[in-house]
């Protein structure tokens, strides 16, 4: 078997398992070099953005329910997996195959060495001990499918490391370009990406699980889109527009074109244009990122430019991933976290997993949309404020207020927290067909974990949950610990439901009671579903421990 040499093209980052369905696949890597890359006898040749070299294959003529072991070959030569490789072969699980369907979730990453975790107090990577038991578990234990919900790099908070690299890149510059701590533009960014995805157990692990992604606010800067105010604000830095293209197209690159199915690849008008850049210019490869800079330009002047939702379908589940960033309607007379064309694009999504009949209707959304009750109230009570005292002292305390505290979710944007509610009780209802036996909210971003069922309306056919786990690799600081656990108080609710009674706010359209939670620490959520069967698995990690503890295992389903 021929050894990569120093003359050979390597992998930078990769492989990443992406999209699978029972059929085909697609898998995705970084290179150091334009090349060709092989997948199982499939091919393609690497595309440029920015002097960095990427591919994405296609792998068809798969067998429903098969499982493929895979190489990745660069130029003829076999690159992954690495020869000394203390891994399991990486592997293509199509779905199919009998037994419950198992997904993993979380969300809110910082990608510290050991050493960094020790100087802050940050527990052990849940991701990283999630690969370390699923070496040594059966592979039908292992999941089906792994879902990022946000925040998988931090723009704004950088390790130690990342740090100085940013020095030494930056030194001798006539002038700073962004904030000392804060990554500037896509070169930057592709630091953060091979910062948080090259460790061994999680390279194996994106190489063996399906990943589906999407963004939430430290992707590109903290309290992202919060408000009108706040964008206004940001604009005027001489460093936003590098920054927020910077974002948006690594993001592009990294995550989102992954997510997309062959089907939307081939009809999404980016991806055509870029093999088309490869196609025309046969002498070498043409750098794609003007291209995608436009794009990003386009998508933070105008969010419906480009739609970053996205669907995947797993037999009897359905993923919904709705973009609860990028899309927000800030206005403050209008705010809505969709605007109404995406709005529609997401009911009309719900509506056929119900006409399809699906067991089980997954939405990812990287923001809660049930949150503690005290903390909904506080959301309607601040959102309230800004409105009905817009441009006047109060409204510009509330705004500080909203912008100090992240009072930004779901709650926050009551127009369009009715509305998903509407369009997930209709759905649980069996408005459009059999109601799934299960209808979960899957999110992230506080920095901790629960679960919270919907009780009213009662005339559900189908259960609802909310299921909140975050971070695979941060933590809360006390304060935020002890606002959480007070959040889910009684007398903390009628406190705050007071408040939000007296500027006015709208009362909630439906109620929901928590199951479990909260838990703090590093933690990854499971889904475990058969059937009409439904059960969610909570692992968490803590200080002075190399293992994740299970501290949840309950029924979401009544069957």
């Amino acid at each position: 078997m021929p050894h990569p040499s120093s003359s050979d093209p390597a992998l930078v980052l990769g492989p990443l398992l992406r999209h699978v369905d029972p059929v085909s696949a697609t898998v995705w890597v970084e290179t150091d070099r334009p090349c060709e890359v092989d997948v199982l006898g499939r091919r393609a040749r690497t595309f440029t953005v920015g002097g960095h070299h990427y591919a994405l294959v296609l792998v068809e003529d798969l067998a429903p329910g098969s499982t493929t072991p895979y190489e990745v070959r660069l130029d003829g030569t076999r690159v992954w997996p690495p020869r000394d490789s203390e891994f399991p072969p990486s592997r293509i699980r199509t779905p199919g195959r009998p037994g419950p369907f198992r997904l993993a979730f979380g969300s809110c990453r910082y990608a510290s060495p050991q050493t960094v975790e020790d100087s802050e107090g940050i527990p052990p990577d849940a991701l990283d001990l999630y690969a370390k038991r699923l070496v040594a578990q059966p592979e039908d234990r292992w999941p089906d499918a792994l879902v990022l919900l946000g925040d998988q790099v931090y723009a704004d908070e950088l390790t130690e490391h990342t740090r100085g690299w940013l020095s030494r890149r930056r030194s001798g510059a006539a002038e700073e370009t962004a904030p000392a701590a804060q990554v500037a533009d896509f070169e930057e960014y592709t630091q953060l990406y091979v910062e948080s995805w090259q460790d061994p157990q999680v390279r194996w692990l994106l190489s063996t699980v399906p990943s589906s992604m999407i963004f939430d606010d430290h992707e590109m800067i903290d309290d992202w889109n919060s408000s009108a105010a706040w964008r206004e604000k940001i604009i005027r830095n001489d460093w936003w527009t590098g920054r927020i293209c910077g974002g948006l197209v690594s993001y592009w690159v990294y995550q989102h074109l992954g997510n997309l199915s062959p089907q939307e690849l081939a009809d999404n008008k980016i991806w055509r244009a870029i093999q088309d850049l490869s196609d025309a210019s046969p002498s070498g490869p043409v750098d794609a990122e003007p291209l995608l800079r436009e794009m990003a330009a386009r998508a933070d002047e105008d969010p419906a430019s480009v739609r970053w939702s996205y669907v995947r379908h797993w037999g009897d589940v359905r993923l919904v991933m709705i973009d609860s960033r990028a899309g927000r309607v800030l206005e403050e007379t209008g705010r809505r976290m969709l605007d109404d064309a995406e709005f529609e694009w997401v009911e009309a999504a719900m509506r056929r997993a119900a006409d399809e009949e699906v067991q089980h209707l997954v939405l990812g959304t990287s923001l809660p949309w049930l949150l503690p009750h005290a903390v909904d109230s506080l959301e309607r009570w601040n959102a309230t404020l800004n409105l009905t005292h817009h441009g006047r002292w109060r409204g510009r305390l509330a705004e500080a207020l909203r912008q100090m505290a992240d009072l930004e979710h779901w709650a926050a944007f009551g127009h369009s927290f009715d509305r998903l509610g509407r369009a997930i009780t209709g759905v649980a209802r069996g408005e459009h067909g059999r109601a799934p036996a299960t209808t979960l909210v899957i999110s992230g971003d506080v920095h901790h974990a629960y679960s919270a069922q919907v009780v009213e309306p009662g005339d559900l056919q189908g259960r609802v949950h909310q299921l909140t786990v975050s971070p695979l690799h941060n933590q809360a600081p006390h304060p935020i610990k002890v606002a959480f656990r007070i959040g889910w108080s009684q007398r903390a609710r009628r406190l705050s439901e007071r408040l939000a009674r007296l500027v006015g706010a709208a009362p909630r359209s439906i109620e929901w009671e928590k199951q479990v939670g909260p838990y703090f620490g590093n933690q990854i959520g499971e889904l475990v579903l058969t059937g009409r069967e439904a059960r969610f698995v909570l692992s968490v990690s803590e200080r002075g421990s190399q293992e994740l503890t299970e501290v949840v295992d309950m029924p979401l389903s009544d069957a």
